[in-house]
């Protein structure tokens, strides 16, 4: 049904966009989260891997080569991450704000919700195109 929804509304299939990415190994960070639909807004508990500037997330929590990934979100097109208690009113609550939408979260405590915003917040600011030196402009040279 998804994949249908995807199809129809012209949108590609981001449960593939790993990029090569082993989630399976080694993770900057993993652990459960409640997370809400993004077409059907029930929450449900999955299983979340922070790898090389992609948050994965599962349905179960043994995550190996031939795990079929949830979704996808590259860190990179995320513009925030913070707390959302008071958006959600519910405790542990955070989201993550992305250019075309805004998707939410809930941890088990508050040093796991932290956790998450600090290690997604890093992951962020790691991935996000950063200015080089050619694209600084001098404005003082004579050119």
């Amino acid at each position: 049904m998804d994949s249908l929804w995807r199809a129809v509304s012209g949108q590609t299939n981001q449960l593939d966009d790993h990029d090569g990415v082993e989630f399976w190994s080694n993770p900057e960070r993993t652990g459960w989260l409640t997370k809400q639909g993004q077409y059907i807004k029930t929450w449900r508990r999955r299983w979340f891997v922070l790898k090389q500037g992609k948050l994965f997330w599962f349905k179960e929590s043994t995550v190996t080569r031939s795990s079929r990934t949830r979704g996808v979100i590259p860190v990179a097109s995320c513009l925030t991450v913070k707390g959302a208690e008071d958006v959600l009113n519910k405790q542990y609550a955070f989201e993550l704000s992305l250019r075309t939408e805004t998707m939410y979260f809930i941890a088990d405590s508050e040093k796991e919700k932290e956790d998450w915003i600090n290690s997604i917040g890093r992951s962020i600011v790691q991935h996000s195109r950063s200015v080089t030196d050619s694209e600084i402009v001098d404005y003082d040279s004579k050119r």
